[in-house]
């Protein structure tokens, strides 16, 4: 029944420093749109941001921020990750280290947001 995820909402405390983190770091682009959710954009999916205190209906039952935990998939060699990671002074907080996803074998790097979300970048083996 379910091909994809399309998008997913991230609770944030700051709205610019969020945008700033995922475009320096992973290259995302934001959307914003007048009364709509500021959202980064990447390949064919997006994440919608909430800002404390100015969330969108309907919503998360307790919007948290830091709550996230998510997995973002690569083409690039793991170890451009790490160098970007390290370029950009992001620590990382786990890797590179295998994992098991949707589809298959693959290398992880796990580092957080700036909200404190823990956000995995793997590449699997087979690319």
């Amino acid at each position: 029944m379910i091909d994809r995820i399309d998008h997913f909402v991230l609770t944030v405390r700051s709205l610019e420093t969020t945008c700033a983190f995922y475009e320096r770091v992973l290259g995302f682009e934001r959307l914003t749109d007048p009364g709509r959710p500021t959202a980064l954009v990447f390949g064919g999916q997006k994440i919608n941001l909430h800002e404390v205190g100015h969330t969108f209906e309907p919503k998360a039952a307790v919007p948290t921020p830091g709550a996230g935990d998510f997995c973002l998939i690569t083409r690039q060699p793991i170890e451009q990750i790490e160098a970007r990671l390290a370029a950009c002074g992001v620590a990382m907080e786990l890797g590179p280290v295998t994992r098991s996803g949707a589809q298959g074998p693959m290398t992880s790097v796990y580092f957080r947001d700036p909200d404190g979300n823990l956000v995995e970048v793997s590449r699997y083996h087979a690319d």
